[in-house]
């Protein structure tokens, strides 16, 4: 017998409203509801369970409630509705009652749809029925939002219905995926980008013009994405991590050295300067040195015109005067030692060096007159004039902060670094300082990732770790930082996110637009430490850390999203934590870190977030700005050979031998590895014991 649309109606009706406020409505279960599956509405309905969803309807639609949690409450009186129109005696009966978050709206649209919008237009009054959703209602519900183009899940509570994502908001307002280690954190990082870069493809046909640089500490993800990545390994004969020293900004160099603030910061900053500025080849062609010479005094001259207080001419008459005198002299011995004639520029040095300073007639005063703008502008054109004769170019007169990549060998930095203290009398407090960088050359580990052996361009690093065009290599960039010494993988992680991010700002200031970008951070509890920002001198894991943080407050703007995978939330920076606009919770049974995470969500999801220590493996709750609703996801399954190898060790197949891969012991050929001694080529067991991924992995 089929039933009216009003008894089909009733039949999903499961209660009242009792109570109502702004984040939270009681309702009383009516008596005759059932109590795990309903069967009056011609199809199986499930009972609402914690965390589903139930409507109310108001004048707007629906209002979507999610059930926080339910209970009995012992009743002293019979409450059975009908039951006194029939004379009947009824017992006390326990009654049932549940708490609903309220989440948004479900509308009805043109054809029969619903959608689904945040926020509540009306809320209910008390004694408006609640009602389950039917299949239509309840997909509409999860599968809301516009532009769901990569599907990430399915919601086990809302009848399997799909849930997928906006890649522009999932990455472009940064993500944090959290979880406990073997909750299928990596699983899900991985598989995020598998499947953007698979529906990419699929929407455009081709290879997708996608970016993804994997930060990987622990080389999870070495093999995981196959030929759609450029892996970059530390002594790898395709592709080694290299990360030039001349990368260093002076931040990083002051933190790295460990430099004192006062004397030796100073100093690190102005050898910089001249290794960025090429002055430290002194040249044996006398040309080349006096070009060098007059382009140094002409910068000096234009920066003393612009600089110093308004309310006293430019430049400062007895200062500029003392180095007028100066540069005369050595223009006139440059000038009888090379073919240009020179003669004329020194002959302006004397003019204005005698017009400037006057001496009375017993030679005890002098005086400096005020320079006059015409005179200092001639003086600026004499010196073009010159500095283009000897060949010169604008180029020549753009100096060059401390902070430009430009490649300079490090060995001279430190012998440049050294004579600049013997020449201010610093030498006693840079002994320990010049100790410190030698070793750090010196040390073979280090040395094949920071030093010059090869010959590395700015633009082509840039190529290789960022990406160029499609069709010129992977979508992703794996780093694996695996085997980088710990006493500058901190320092290499900075400075490859920093790179990343200063590369796009470029971009969008030379291009007048964003080039989309995902920076991804395994492990982002180590490099994105909280940190005391009252210390003068900053240690290395606090700069690899500020990187982060400003890559989060800015990164959205030039393109640069954010992906964190951390199992310590607690630990993470709150800077970088509150600019993660999404996140994807798997289980966190942690009391500190679950703190964290109830106080980074609004107060009516708490309830959802009570799942969090009992979440099993392949489950999340997917909530923020790259979702329309908080919603419990069974992530999609990813194949084996796509997974990072995060696998937990199975002890039990080893210790019995059922293991799929005998697991020989050969400690001859660790040892040899360790202690970087020739080896022969690893057997095929080998091979296929790294090839192989355990059947027990998360997901």
């Amino acid at each position: 017998m089929s039933l009216t649309p009003f008894e089909y109606v009733e039949g999903l009706r499961i209660g009242s409203v009792e109570f109502v406020s702004p984040d939270e409505i009681k309702v009383g279960l009516d008596i005759e509801t059932p109590d795990s599956m309903a069967l009056n509405t011609g199809t199986p309905r499930s009972f609402p369970r914690v965390n589903s969803y139930v409507l109310i309807p108001n004048d707007f639609g629906y209002l979507v409630g999610q059930v926080e949690w339910m209970t009995i409450e012992r009743s002293a009186f019979p409450k059975r509705r009908g039951m006194q129109d029939f004379g009947l005696i009824d017992l006390p009966y326990p009654l049932r009652k549940m708490s609903l978050n309220p989440l948004g709206t479900l509308r009805r649209g043109t054809k029969d749809e619903y959608k689904f919008k945040r926020g509540a237009d009306a809320f209910p009054s008390i004694g408006d029925g609640v009602f389950l959703p039917t299949d239509k209602q309840l997909r509409s519900i999860v599968e809301s939002g516009d532009n769901r183009r990569v599907k990430i899940g399915t919601s086990p509570l809302a009848g399997n219905a799909e849930v997928c994502i906006d890649p522009d908001r999932l990455f472009g307002r940064h993500l944090a995926v959290l979880g406990n280690t073997g909750s299928g954190k990596s699983c899900s990082v991985a598989g995020l980008i598998h499947w953007s870069l698979e529906q990419a493809s699929a929407a455009s046909g081709a290879v997708p013009n996608a970016r993804f640089i994997v930060l990987d500490p622990n080389g999870e993800y070495s093999g995981t994405f196959g030929d759609k990545a450029r892996v970059f390994k530390v002594d790898s004969e395709k592709n080694p991590l290299k990360v030039p020293l001349w990368f260093w900004n002076s931040a990083e160099w002051c933190s790295f050295t460990h430099a004192s603030a006062k004397a030796q910061v100073p100093l690190i900053k102005r050898a910089l300067r001249s290794m960025r500025n090429e002055q430290f080849d002194v040249s044996e062609d006398i040309h080349i040195a006096a070009k060098r010479f007059i382009g140094i005094i002409l910068q000096a001259t234009i920066s003393s015109k612009n600089a110093g207080e308004p309310f006293r001419p430019f430049p400062h008459s007895k200062n500029f005067t003392d180095r007028l005198a100066i540069w005369s002299t050595s223009v006139g011995n440059y000038n009888i030692r090379i073919d240009n004639d020179l003669s004329a520029l020194q002959g302006i040095l004397d003019a204005l060096v005698r017009a400037h300073k006057i001496t009375n007639a017993a030679g005890t005063f002098t005086d400096y007159p005020i320079y006059l703008a015409t005179e200092v502008d001639g003086f600026i054109d004499s010196l073009r004039v010159a500095h283009n004769s000897l060949g010169g170019t604008p180029n020549d007169l753009l100096p060059k902060n401390e902070d430009v990549p430009v490649r300079f060998p490090g060995n001279v930095f430190v012998d440049f670094l050294e004579g600049l203290a013997q020449e201010t009398g610093n030498e006693q407090y840079v002994e320990f300082l010049l100790a410190r960088i030698r070793t750090m050359l010196a040390d073979t580990r280090m040395s094949s990732i920071i030093n010059l052996d090869e010959d590395i361009t700015l633009d082509g690093w840039l190529t290789q770790y960022i990406g160029g065009k499609p069709e010129e290599g992977g979508c992703v960039a794996v780093i694996d930082l695996s085997l980088v010494p710990a006493e500058i993988v901190h320092l290499v992680t900075s400075v490859i996110a920093r790179m990343c991010f200063e590369s796009l700002q470029r971009y969008r200031r030379l291009n007048v637009m964003s080039l989309p970008t995902v920076l991804v951070m395994e492990e982002a509890h180590t490099f994105i430490k909280r940190y005391r920002d009252d210390s003068d001198d900053q240690n290395v894991s606090a700069i690899c850390c500020q990187v982060f943080e400003k890559i989060a407050r800015e990164g959205r703007k030039f393109g640069l999203g954010l992906v964190l995978s951390s199992q310590r939330p607690s630990e993470l920076s709150p800077t970088v934590l509150s600019q993660c606009n999404t996140f994807l919770l798997h289980r966190i049974s942690n009391d500190r870190d679950q703190e964290l995470v109830h106080k980074l969500v609004p107060d009516n999801l708490k309830g959802l977030l009570r799942e969090l220590p009992s979440l099993p493996s392949q489950h999340a709750i997917l909530l923020g700005w790259a979702s329309e609703l908080p919603v419990l996801v069974q992530m999609n399954d990813l194949p084996k050979s796509q997974q990072p190898h995060s696998n937990d060790p199975d002890f039990w197949d080893v210790w019995t031998g059922t293991s799929k891969t005998a697991r020989d012991i050969d400690w001859k050929k660790i040892a040899d590895d360790w202690q970087q001694k020739a080896t022969e080529e690893p057997s095929e067991a080998v091979n296929a014991v790294e090839a192989i991924v355990e059947e027990d992995a998360p997901f």
